[in-house]
């Protein structure tokens, strides 16, 4: 049976974003990028929310012609056009890119019978998205990238008043400073 995993960046302080929107402290370097995308080389299908999904839908044109494209970046993009994508949005009227479709709203039945019956893992990002799927205990594993940064307020990495017991199933330490922890839900 397929997982649902919920991999995502954040700061020190449990952001995926300061408090101005930004990121740009959490693009991870070639090291962190290689490891991210052994990760994800079991993912067939992303669940987005809108924010991220017009972060993420760059990866579709990234190739060789992009300026200082990594080894790395080229894997990945190749991970992510090779996926199949679900955007959550109240707000876009297309998501025309290839392996993607767009849902209105978040149908905890209907992700519960996506994972069920898929035959790879599905990964679920977007703070707001993940947390409705966290809430709803539909989340198997957790896979956080801990930036050695403070931010001090932002859009916060898990949902508030909610409470899920974990057990520790891996953990590594780059040489910039991210440690990577790894989580599956008990029970």
């Amino acid at each position: 049976m397929a997982r649902l995993i919920w991999s995502g960046i954040q700061s020190l302080d449990g952001y995926v974003a300061d408090a101005y929107g930004d990121f740009d402290w959490s693009a991870p370097d070639e090291e962190v990028h290689a490891f991210v995308n052994e990760r994800e080389r079991g993912i067939g299908t992303y669940l987005y929310g809108r924010r991220l999904y017009e972060v993420m839908k760059v990866w579709q044109d990234i190739d060789e012609t992009f300026p200082d494209v990594s080894p790395a970046m080229l894997d990945y993009a190749r991970l992510w056009r090779e996926a199949d994508k679900v955007v959550y949005s109240t707000t876009l009227s297309t998501v025309p890119l290839p392996r993607t479709r767009l849902e209105r709203r978040f149908d905890v039945d209907a992700v519960r019978r996506l994972v069920a019956d898929a035959d790879t893992d599905v990964g679920i990002g977007g703070a707001e998205l993940a947390g409705l799927a966290v809430r709803a205990g539909l989340v198997d594993q957790y896979q956080l990238y801990v930036n050695p940064v403070i931010v001090g307020g932002g859009s916060r990495y898990l949902p508030p008043e909610v409470r899920v017991d974990l057990e520790l199933t891996d953990e590594h330490r780059f040489s910039n400073g991210v440690v990577y922890l790894e989580y599956r839900r008990r029970g």
